[in-house]
């Protein structure tokens, strides 16, 4: 009798842990099949695409018609010297990132103290991210050019014996265009910060304030820990743009040239499948820009997992 009363005693006790168990495993099953449809989207306009790249990447591909090469179409891309050269562009225009981060930074600093015509200001600043890429290169690509804006700039400083032609060169056409990114980035992370800024308690600077802190130490130990999220959001919006949205940039200031100097990874996809036909090589860089992107990716996740 004692047996059996155990027995009972054991199966009452673990009901609730079986009815817990099979309650969990209902609502697993019904989430996954409310997020069944989000995944059939993903799966049909970004899975299927990658798996079609890798696919075209070991093929000869003209648009129409594919022919299956193998690894070896791999080979062949790694030892084209243009890959290289896009690449060692993009990274090139690396460092046009602190800029487009600092610059912003310090211009969302000032209008947070609401200086004289702040209002003004921010609408200047912003004026940049509303206006279309297309229209910005436009605007640099007469700003540096030979008769451009620049140089009427500098006859007008009294150095009429210097002549820049910033575009015209391989040795400077990179560096316009990492000038004019800076400048399109301007808008989009300055806004992004005085967002930051909005949300800073003002209470610790006035605590700091009389404490004794100077304008510096309370942007270094209490403004800058505030904003390091945003920081790093402001970071990998920066470099995935540098990486995946200068095409129209490029291709209306320099066209890639001269030579290769202004030429990235986007943009010798689309030399490369556009220009002369060569679709499964333009797959292939396709995926190895995906690869970087995602690298970025991973590194940001990384240190947003450090700093928590």
């Amino acid at each position: 009798m004692s047996e059996r009363s155990a027995h009972m005693s054991v199966m009452t006790s673990s009901a609730p842990r079986v009815r817990r168990m099979t309650l969990r495993r209902r609502r697993q099953v019904a989430g996954f099949l409310f997020a069944l449809p989000a995944i059939a989207l993903v799966v049909g306009f970004i899975g299927v695409p990658i798996g079609q790249a890798v696919y075209y990447s070991f093929t000869q591909w003209n648009g129409l018609t594919s022919t299956w090469i193998g690894p070896s179409t791999w080979a062949q891309a790694f030892h084209n010297s243009n890959l290289w050269t896009a690449l060692e562009n993009n990274a090139l225009l690396l460092l046009a990132v602190p800029f487009a981060l600092g610059l912003p930074l310090g211009i969302a600093v000032l209008l947070h103290q609401r200086v004289a015509g702040w209002r003004i200001f921010r609408s200047i600043y912003f004026l940049p991210t509303a206006i279309s890429w297309v229209v910005l290169g436009l605007v640099a690509e007469r700003f540096f050019a030979y008769q451009g804006t620049l140089n009427s700039i500098i006859h007008a400083l009294g150095f009429s014996h210097v002549n820049t032609n910033m575009l015209g060169y391989e040795s400077t056409a990179l560096s316009a265009l990492g000038i004019t990114f800076v400048f399109t980035m301007i808008g989009t992370n300055t806004m992004l910060f005085l967002t930051g800024l909005a949300t800073l308690d003002p209470s610790l600077e006035e605590a700091a304030r009389i404490d004794g802190a100077g304008s510096w130490r309370i942007f270094r130990s209490i403004t800058l820990p505030h904003l390091s999220r945003f920081i790093q959001l402001a970071f990998v919006m920066t470099v995935i743009a540098l990486f995946s949205a200068l095409f129209s940039l490029i291709f209306v200031m320099t066209g890639g040239g001269p030579g290769y100097a202004t030429t990235t990874m986007e943009f010798l996809i689309y030399q490369t499948g556009f220009n002369q036909g060569d679709f499964g090589t333009a797959a292939l860089y396709g995926l190895i820009l995906f690869v970087l992107t995602g690298i970025v990716g991973v590194v940001q996740l990384r240190l947003i997992g450090s700093n928590e």
